[in-house]
């Protein structure tokens, strides 16, 4: 089996921590493994005891303190680039996944060539009318917008396939939404999902609430526009700005006719104010169009990024 890489995203989860490094070595046993806790800024305790824990368990785990809470995505992707896994598998630290399902996740990826497979929280033990409601109408949402379509896109346990997964860069409340990205690097049928187990949470409290679904419902916005638009923005903007700007031509011919075929008073007309108005609205976002594909190629020069991903290759020289 591949290296893997587990990553998990904590704040404050002290009384987890035990149990949960107790179970992630009994779950991956012998296995070529790592296991990644990102410390996302605890203030309970949680940074001492998860020292602790990775002094008392050897080098396979390993611990990463940030400097303070940034958020559950930039604790994933700060354990996403420290990971060296050919694997990467994400979990909570709640317990609420089962450590148990990390390997049957990676061998189902590595056997059907995969490069996701998302954890399905079939048998949810969450509160229903807080979480389980809320969260299908979000997945229903999500699956709608994205293309993508998973039963569960909440779920954090998952395993991605390590040169894929590098290569975005999560940012708000983007991981979430990893599987949409990815679409963008990768074909949809290679990412699956399959049912996992899950648990009701034995100690601490949720950091989910209403000001989260906010949240993730604005980052859902970009996320259709990046995944449509991010590198042909004219195409969204221009056509917005062609539709006002036609329609406004067309108010603006007919006064025109109006006023010199049948000699109609126009100046007062709400018709030439509305004309006026679609016709500049329709310049602006003409022209956002052409300031957003400044912007793109400017950013893909700069970095030096390409669009398009290379799987592997056979007997090719790398160029000179």
């Amino acid at each position: 089996m591949a290296f893997i890489s587990v990553v998990i995203p904590l704040y404050d989860e002290i009384d987890n921590i035990l149990p949960l490094c107790t179970a992630l070595s009994h779950a991956l046993g012998d296995a070529d493994a790592e296991v990644i806790i990102v410390d996302d800024g605890s203030r309970d305790g949680s940074a001492a005891a998860l020292d602790r824990e990775a002094e008392a368990r050897g080098a396979r785990f390993k611990v990463i303190h940030l400097q303070r809470n940034f958020g559950q995505t930039a604790a994933m992707q700060a354990g996403i680039d420290a990971a060296r896994g050919e694997v990467i598998v994400t979990l909570d630290a709640d317990l609420q996944n089962d450590p148990e399902d990390i390997l049957p996740l990676v061998r189902h990826l590595l056997e059907k060539n995969l490069d996701v497979v998302a954890g399905w929280r079939k048998d949810r033990q969450d509160d229903l009318l807080l979480r389980r409601i809320p969260s299908r109408l979000a997945n229903r949402l999500i699956c709608h917008l994205t293309g993508i379509y998973l039963h569960d896109y909440g779920c954090t346990l998952k395993a991605y396939r390590a040169s894929v997964i590098k290569g975005v860069r999560l940012y708000g409340e983007m991981h979430r939404f990893v599987p949409a990205w990815l679409s963008t690097l990768t074909y949809t049928d290679r990412i699956v999902e399959v049912p996992v187990r899950h648990h009701p949470r034995r100690a601490g409290q949720s950091k989910y609430g209403i000001t989260r679904t906010l949240r993730v419902l604005v980052d859902l916005l970009f996320v259709k526009f990046f995944l449509g638009y991010s590198q042909r923005p004219m195409h969204f903007f221009g056509v917005i700005g062609l539709a006002l700007s036609s329609i406004g031509s067309i108010m603006l011919l007919y006064l025109l006719v109006d006023k010199f075929g049948y000699g109609a008073a126009i100046s007062g007309r709400p018709m030439l104010i509305a004309g006026v108005l679609f016709f500049l609205a329709g310049l602006q976002f003409l022209n956002t169009g052409i300031v957003g594909e400044m912007l793109s190629r400017i950013y893909h020069e700069s970095q030096d990024k390409k669009t398009y991903v290379v799987r592997y290759t056979i007997h090719l020289d790398p160029p000179a």
